[in-house]
């Protein structure tokens, strides 16, 4: 069509992957798509393609609002004086995963 834009002019999209039932999703890459059915199946043929994964997420980069790790310090000060909220005193039996 003359008014699509070209792929490089479409938007970023982050994929994210569930390899199996149960797991977290976790980024696998990034795809150009016009929109997110598009962005989906890109996602798909692209990082999919050996049955790794059993959902796919796609996400425009730009709607992603992330901390700034050179700011790890101040964001996560207030959890570092809560030691109530760290499980250390807790011993996880070995055949415990994921959790």
């Amino acid at each position: 069509m003359a008014n699509d834009p070209r792929p490089n002019e479409w938007p970023l999209w982050e994929v994210f992957i569930r390899a199996k039932h149960g797991l977290s999703h976790r980024h696998a890459g990034s795809v150009h798509a016009p929109d997110g059915d598009i962005a989906l199946r890109h996602a798909r043929d692209t990082y999919t393609r050996r049955m790794e994964g059993v959902s796919i997420w796609v996400i425009r980069s730009s709607d992603i609002v992330a901390s700034d790790p050179g700011a790890a310090g101040p964001t996560f000060e207030p959890a570092e004086s809560k030691v109530y909220r760290h499980p250390t005193f807790y011993i996880v039996p070995d055949h415990i995963k994921h959790i």
